[in-house]
């Protein structure tokens, strides 16, 4: 089965101290890894680049066994975002709309009030997240940072991506709520055999989250593996 994801020698110049670098990295089916060392900007970049939205300027990727600078126009572009589930702070969600209309927007546009069958899909994300029943009439803007962040990513979910992307995930997360985050993603995209990738500054999170953490280099581009599992890798 081809990898998810594989990404080349890569070099993309996004007017920071100096461009982003990535020498080699691999994604496969059902995989999860983190990568330490991206601040925001950073972590946006590699998102559009992953995604297609932006190409790099050295360097190839791959999604799901076909390179992103295949992409024929827009239909197709958005053909190929519709496989991924991006977990972000610049994902659209509504504030003043509760969790039930949020997540219904992924279905349709008819939200107020949803239909019973696209209900019924929003609330089974909702708790597939492990939100409670109590929360889907809830406003967003009345929910913590660890509720939210479980909105966000049954948004993600809405599609059945084969890939997640988390754009620093745990960002606004108190210490103890991190690391729980990182292990329920871990567990739902098990769950549903999706890969993992997430961009994060956040050691305890990343731990949790993924089967491998590995921190970029940025002046080579090299990311090092941590931990004692690189020690069993054959």
């Amino acid at each position: 089965m081809s990898a998810l994801l594989e990404i080349d020698g890569v070099a993309k110049d996004y007017r920071a101290l100096r461009p982003l670098r990535i020498r080699h990295l691999t994604i496969a089916p059902g995989e999860s890894a983190a990568v330490l060392g991206f601040d925001r900007v950073a972590a946006e970049v590699l998102v559009n680049l992953v995604t297609g939205a932006a190409l790099p300027d050295a360097g190839s990727i791959r999604v799901f066994g076909r390179a992103t600078s295949a992409i024929a126009d827009a239909d197709d572009w958005l053909a190929t975002v519709d496989r991924f589930g991006i977990v972000s702070e610049r994902a659209v969600v509504l504030e003043e709309l509760s969790v039930i209309q949020n997540l219904a927007m992924a279905f349709s546009l008819e939200i107020e009030p949803p239909s019973d069958d696209v209900r019924t899909r929003a609330a089974a994300l909702a708790v597939e997240v492990g939100l409670p029943d109590s929360a889907g009439d809830r406003r967003l803007s009345d929910l913590d940072a660890a509720s939210r962040l479980r909105v966000r990513v049954a948004r993600a979910l809405a599609l059945a991506p084969a890939l997640l992307l988390l754009e620093h995930a745990s960002a606004g997360l108190s210490e103890a709520d991190a690391p729980e985050a990182g292990r329920w993603i871990r567990a739902v995209a098990a769950r549903r055999g999706a890969g993992v990738l997430a961009a994060t500054a956040d050691e305890l999170f990343a731990r949790a989250v993924a089967d491998r953490v590995l921190t970029l280099e940025p002046a080579s581009g090299r990311l090092r593996e941590r931990g004692w599992r690189r020690w069993f890798r054959g």
